[in-house]
């Protein structure tokens, strides 16, 4: 079986070395061209789930970075006014994620985003442990990881 991932490297080392520059940019461009190159000769391979799961890194990679950006005005903008808006609180978030390295991803992207912290999961590994500084309402809270983090991290890597 060929391995997609592999072979788009191999794709994009080929490109810097066509183009003559090993650079960062140059080697994410060869990455992208091998990566719609391969996709257009996908019916050639058997069934991979390759392209599904770049799809679902790439969606987890924008909202990821779209959520830090977002939680880091706001927990700069309740540090720099007066009025602190921030209501925290612990809120325990039940999983569907059943792999340890799924729960592992979900708890440290909760982490790295500003205003939340992974505390702990149960030992049955069926409840994740989340301070966060903004929690209005917890159900809302559940809610959001459920649908933001959670999601995406299972897309990603099922």
């Amino acid at each position: 079986m060929i391995n997609l991932f592999q072979f788009n490297l191999l794709l994009a080392i080929g490109w810097c070395a066509l183009v003559g520059a090993f650079t960062p940019v140059s080697l994410a461009a060869g990455f992208v061209a091998g990566f719609v190159a391969l996709s257009v000769v996908a019916p050639l391979f058997e069934e991979t789930g390759y392209f599904a799961r770049a799809l679902g890194v790439t969606q987890l990679a924008v909202y990821f970075f779209w959520k830090l950006s977002v939680s880091s005005a706001q927990v700069a903008w309740d540090v720099l006014t007066p009025i602190h808006r921030s209501r925290p609180a612990i809120v325990a978030v039940p999983l569907d994620l059943k792999h340890p390295m799924q729960i592992a991803l979900l708890a440290n992207l909760i982490s790295l985003t500003p205003g939340s912290l992974s505390l702990d999961v149960s030992p049955d590994q069926k409840t994740l442990y989340v301070h966060a500084m903004f929690v209005e309402d917890p159900d809302e809270f559940r809610a959001n990881v459920k649908e933001g983090f959670e999601r995406r991290v299972r897309e990603a890597t099922e």
